[in-house]
């Protein structure tokens, strides 16, 4: 298969919510047809996600799109939605850290269920390239350096982590038993429009509007890698369009921010005193993360493009423009 456009037809999992709609509305633009498949679940919120919906199915753009409310743990809809589809981005998950700690069942049997009968979908479909959307939290507790894709990635510290990691090993045990060409997508703490309410910078950002008090858990030395969600697009239009056998890829920011500066850069940006509360670490979160993109770069010819203060800027305008501040 070559460089999916006009005429391929594209399966997007969980492509009403965040990261999705967005690549939903990037295949779109290139003339695939994109079929969506999206259960609606309630941890995000429906208001929201109808406003996805909406977004995604608008006319005027060059695909076409088709979307269907189910489950990806369906047999009898996996089976329908991949007739003829040339590959799968597969986004539908559970998310949250906190949130798989409290129901790890239902996490893996969503996470690793989930992506197991879709695997099993796609061979009985004969359908033979994935893109993978896993996550920085595959690498656990990592003290020093950046995480590189070699790392063992074998600790990690919530059930959401080990769902994720396990998605690759299946995809992997996959590329071995009948030849699925997949890209595995380790993302780092993707934010923009769209985003879920209950992430951290969207909290922040409101909080801060409010003039109320920003939770922080430790000390504010604890650092992320931030991607922007258009990079995080790019990352998975680049990994769709080059067949690369197996591999698991990061996509991240490459410079991590403290916490503390994230606070200072969101108040800088509205305008805004920020008052902190500083509140005990949670479990399940890691100290730092810290992409190596080398690979990205090399493999996907990626590099992100928006930085934390753009980034940030524009989150903010669209958060403006949809709540009506």
């Amino acid at each position: 298969m070559d460089a999916p456009g006009p005429g391929s037809r594209i399966l997007v999992t969980g492509g009403v919510g965040f990261i999705g709609s967005h690549l939903v509305e990037a295949l779109r633009a290139r003339g695939c047809t994109v079929v969506v498949v999206d259960n609606f679940d309630g941890a995000y919120p429906l208001d929201r996600k109808w406003a996805n919906a909406r977004a995604i199915c608008r006319p005027g753009v060059a695909g076409d799109v088709r979307l269907v409310r189910g489950d990806i743990r369906d047999e009898a809809l996996l089976a329908d939605v991949l007739g003829g589809v040339d590959a799968v981005m597969h986004l539908a998950a559970l998310a949250g850290v906190r949130d798989s700690l409290r129901d790890p069942a239902r996490y893996v049997d969503v996470n690793v269920g989930g992506t197991q009968r879709l695997l099993q979908a796609m061979e009985r479909a004969g359908c033979r390239r994935l893109v993978f959307a896993s996550s920085s939290s595959v690498y656990g507790e990592v003290a020093t350096g950046r995480f590189t894709e070699d790392l063992a990635a074998d600790r990690p510290v919530s059930p959401y982590a080990a769902t994720k990691r396990t998605g690759e090993l299946l995809i992997h045990a996959a590329h071995v038993a009948w030849g699925l060409d997949a890209t595995c997508l380790r993302f780092f703490t993707v934010y923009g429009p769209r985003q879920r309410p209950g992430m951290a910078i969207a909290r922040f950002v409101q909080l801060a509007r409010q003039g109320a008090v920003l939770p922080l858990f430790g000390d504010g030395s604890s650092v992320r890698d931030y991607t922007f969600v258009t990079d995080a697009v790019a990352g998975l239009l680049a990994a769709l369009d080059r067949p690369l056998g197996y591999e698991v890829i990061n996509l991240g920011c490459g410079t991590p921010v403290r916490l503390d500066h994230l606070v200072d850069t969101i108040g800088r940006v509205l305008g805004k005193a920020v008052q902190v509360a500083h509140l005990p670490v949670q479990t399940g979160d890691v100290a730092r993360t810290h992409a190596a993109i080398d690979k990205a770069a090399r493999l996907l010819d990626w590099r992100p493009q928006v930085s934390l203060e753009e980034g940030l800027h524009a989150y903010i305008d669209w958060a403006r423009a949809t709540e009506g501040w």
